[in-house]
């Protein structure tokens, strides 16, 4: 059980017994107001990162002694119930202080690209939904694909982040999740083929990298999502007592919780699935952790070990806790996917407010400063330089700044959607050179490359001149 001793992240370990659990409803989501534009994108697959609360992250940092390691985060004793209930639990981090050097973005033509940087671009799951079209055949879904390709590989992309389980299914033959309904209109139907094979397959023969996109605990969402099917494991624990509370229900929505051993495992299990049926480059998990920071989520979760804590000592704050949870998750998800193929990479996409990241249970700190969490970061900057809250330059330095681990790569998320959109204020129509502006930044911090949101953005109407001085910039 973890315990806080005098204020500080002191760690015992020890057996205990918990109450058993049942997941109760929460109602405050973080604070994620956005524009017309951002909802768009949220409709696509991705949650917009733009909008970010002017609360910072020094009380976690204040508050933290030292970065939480994978081995520590892995290390919990789990109770009867499979919570972790051991130095997992614990999610600290010193931070560092933000770096008082913030660069002038007209100050970075003379750096130049190298010929391994990360030129990648989103494909959301709506980007490949055939569910409504006539012909659901193979032949249709690789023309979907191959013309993403195409136009992915004429504006200069080298990998495409694509997105394969978008709600607890698959858009690939597993043995954990069923059949996506983006694929036949009905989830849990078998297509005929397997489109991440063909995917993976379309994308090398073109020169390109592939990543496997993630959504490691979404099952449903309050929009039109549809019918789960019967073989889903949220219906099929549902009527196992012993894993009643492996779900939560939530404003219409329908959640895997990560506070059991179980949840996590079986998560984990997903991912190596992938890393070994499939020849995929990568695996990336975007920023949807827990979805709010109601208590109600996980509350007799949290009680339960609460209780067992105070008899030694100091439970941890819900935050920490939870953030222990993820951290749990994310390192047992890199052990899995490297024990299944060494060579593919594991990342995650964040927000880039830290935090919201903090609020989700997003460790950032840790994992962008400790080996064995992640290979690579990308926060969603999903901002320009004109952001009253977080411009673009505080926010790609803040990250630099964070980005402190041996081999753990940096990439910056770029807000293609945005160019030329009335989003934040009107301020995307004030230049046509944005996106290339921060290229340059970019470069100049300096980061390892940069992720595109998203595909159908390359070519739309919308933003033409952007994307031309964009690809101009990465050309230099």
């Amino acid at each position: 059980m973890v315990i806080k001793i005098s204020g500080k992240h002191s760690v015992l370990v020890c057996l205990c017994a918990l109450a058993s659990v049942v997941a109760v409803t929460m109602a405050v989501n973080i604070s994620r107001a956005r524009g017309t534009s951002e909802k768009a994108s949220v409709k696509d697959g991705l949650p917009a990162s733009s909008d970010v609360s002017t609360e910072s992250a020094s009380s976690y940092k204040k508050n933290s002694s030292a970065v939480l390691s994978p081995a520590s985060a892995a290390s919990g004793t789990l109770s009867s119930g499979g919570m972790l209930s051991g130095a997992g639990a614990a999610s600290a981090s010193s931070g560092k202080k933000n770096s008082s050097a913030v660069l002038n973005s007209e100050s970075t033509a003379s750096v130049t690209s190298s010929s391994n940087e990360m030129r990648a671009v989103w494909v959301p799951y709506l980007s490949l939904d055939i569910s409504r079209e006539a012909d659901k055949s193979e032949r249709a879904f690789k023309n979907k694909f191959g013309a993403i390709i195409q136009n992915a590989k004429s504006c200069g992309m080298n990998t495409l982040i694509v997105q394969v389980r978008p709600f607890g299914d698959a858009l690939y033959k597993s043995a954990n999740f069923p059949w996506s309904h983006i694929l036949s209109g009905t989830q849990g139907t078998d297509p005929g083929y397997d489109p991440l094979a063909d995917m993976t397959a379309q994308a090398h023969a073109a020169g390109l990298k592939i990543h496997a996109w993630v959504n490691p605990l979404r099952i449903q969402t309050s929009a039109a999502t549809p019918a789960l099917s019967d073989g889903n494991p949220y219906n099929i624990w549902k009527k196992d007592t012993s894993k009643s509370g492996w779900t939560v229900d939530f404003g219409g929505g329908k959640y895997y919780n990560p506070a059991y051993e179980g949840v996590r495992g079986f998560i984990a299990e997903g991912v190596g699935e992938i890393a070994k049926n499939y020849d995929v480059d990568g695996i990336q998990f975007d920023d949807y952790f827990y979805p709010s920071q109601d208590a109600s989520f996980d509350q007799k979760e949290y009680d339960a070990y609460s209780v067992s804590a105070k008899k030694s000592g100091t439970p941890l704050s819900l935050a920490e806790w939870r953030r222990g949870n993820i951290n749990a998750l994310v390192s047992l998800c890199y052990r899995k996917i490297k024990a299944a193929k060494p060579s593919v990479v594991f990342g995650i996409a964040p927000q880039a407010n830290v935090q919201n990241d903090l609020n989700m249970g997003a460790d950032v700190y840790s994992w962008c400063s400790s080996k064995g969490y992640i290979d690579y970061i990308c926060p969603q900057l999903y901002v320009n330089f004109e952001n009253s809250v977080l411009p673009f330059g505080t926010a790609a330095q803040t990250w630099k700044d964070m980005a402190s681990g041996k081999d753990i790569k940096l990439y910056f998320g770029l807000a293609l959607y945005k160019a030329n959109s009335d989003a934040d204020n009107g301020t995307w129509k004030k230049s046509d050179a944005i996106l290339a502006g921060e290229v340059k930044y970019g470069r100049n911090v300096p980061c390892d490359g940069f992720m595109f949101y998203s595909c159908d953005y390359l070519d739309r109407e919308q933003t033409k001149t952007e994307v031309a001085n964009m690809l101009a910039a990465l050309g230099s």
